[in-house]
């Protein structure tokens, strides 16, 4: 209790010295203005929101021990990102009002200067220059403001199509034309709208795909919370079936386990899930995909990732019993396809992978493709090709920390499939 306390009181602390900071700033323009208390209103009830906020998020993951998985409300999700939603915009407004002061301060030393060597110059009044700053600052702190109020009521359900055209040398002429559904990182404990996740399904289904495959975390922590959602997923239909695999969060890592034996049992629970949803589970061992007496191989391998992650991968052993068919791996973490797939004796033609969730956040408009993520990992959204191996990497479908999504919209992958021969 005494570190929960301590936990509460550092971040509360921190957060009310940005506001402090903030507030001292705004007086400046807001007592010019004829709605001067509406404004103060409105800004002491973003403080109140953003500490019962923390208090939520905090009290909520330090009682998960023992509790009953119970699904997200709308209203809790809402509230959290909204939270989010006023730390992200204060954050960039108190990073643009320090940058204000410091170029006060800088523009102030050189006229200090200048009036040194020469007596009759005037100081410079820089009054009127900062709050015209101070103004245009709050103007560009409303946009992220608008975007992530956006990203947490629209974005985190607004499904988005990505298609994929590939040919393969080793890929036989009869699955020209052949359609993969790719989905990942499904998070089932963060939704919070049955009927919204229903239309994601059905967009799966519009596409008549041949295969479906899912690259991992299927949930947050607990096996228990796709429940919820078994009846939805299992609406997914696929000519040829669906295979999936584990991702990092799928082992429970991330929850207080009252015993090592309770966390086995959640795992063993989990695949038990897949197989309830119609997902055939591929841990480390690979399949022969069919047609017309023809095939091609798919692999799929547990989470793989760099430390701290999981590294229960065994592409060794997945790939005993693969040919130089055309082969497809499904990897959850991006970072085996450089460590490892690449540098294996037997070539996997194309790997698909998740993970990153491109962070929910950034910008992927014409010409324009960046999220933070990709300071983490190289490999964070899209299709990337070396030595003549492809990777794809999913932007997720669900997600998971901030209710919403900025930028970065959940993704369902349509991969066609072509021979070059």
């Amino acid at each position: 209790m005494n570190a929960r306390i301590a936990i509460f009181s550092v971040i509360v602390f921190i957060y009310l010295l940005v506001e402090l900071y903030i507030y001292f700033n705004l007086k400046l323009v807001i007592r010019e203005s004829r709605f001067n208390n509406l404004y103060w209103t409105i800004y002491v009830m973003s403080i109140l929101i953003v500490i019962t906020g923390i208090t939520f998020i905090l009290t909520s993951s330090f009682n998960l021990r023992n509790s009953a998985h119970v699904p997200r409300s709308s209203a809790q999700n809402l509230f959290i990102g909204l939270t989010f939603t006023l730390v992200v915009s204060k954050i960039m407004l108190g990073s643009l009002f320090l940058l204000i002061d410091l170029s006060r301060l800088t523009t102030w030393s050189i006229d200090k200067l200048v009036n040194l060597i020469n007596k009759e110059s005037k100081l410079i009044s820089l009054e009127g220059r900062r709050n015209f700053l101070i103004k245009s600052g709050l103007a560009i702190a409303s946009i992220p403001f608008a975007s992530f109020l956006y990203g947490i009521t629209v974005g985190k359900y607004n499904y988005k199509v990505k298609r994929v055209n590939l040919s393969f040398s080793n890929l036989d002429p009869v699955f020209n034309g052949y359609k993969i559904i790719q989905i990942s990182d499904i998070h089932a404990g963060s939704f919070d709208s049955k009927e919204s996740v229903l239309a994601g399904i059905k967009l799966i289904n519009d596409q008549e795909p041949d295969l479906v495959v899912f690259t991992g975390d299927l949930v947050n922590d607990r096996a228990e919370e796709i429940d919820h959602y078994i009846d939805v997923f299992s609406q997914i239909k696929s000519k040829d079936g669906i295979y999936s695999i584990t991702g990092n969060h799928d082992y429970g890592d991330y929850y207080p386990w009252n015993s090592s034996e309770e966390k086995e049992a959640n795992f063993n629970n989990l695949i038990s899930k897949h197989e309830e949803l119609g997902f055939e589970l591929l841990m480390n061992e690979s399949r022969k995909i069919q047609k017309e007496g023809k095939y091609f191989n798919l692999v799929g391998i547990e989470n793989w990732g760099l430390p701290p992650f999981p590294q229960k991968g065994d592409l060794e052993k997945a790939l005993k019993e693969v040919d130089s068919q055309f082969t497809l791996l499904l990897s959850h973490d991006p970072s085996h396809w450089d460590v490892q797939t690449l540098k294996h004796n037997n070539k996997v033609d194309l790997t698909l992978a998740g993970h990153t969730h491109g962070m929910q956040f950034g910008i992927e408009i014409p010409g324009i493709k960046w999220s933070p993520v990709k300071y983490r990992y190289p490999r964070w959204a899209g299709l990337y090709e070396q030595q003549g191996q492809y990777l794809y990497v999913n932007r997720g479908f669900g997600f998971l920390g901030l209710p919403g999504r900025v930028g970065i919209w959940p993704e369902i992958t349509l991969i066609e499939l072509n021979s070059e021969a």
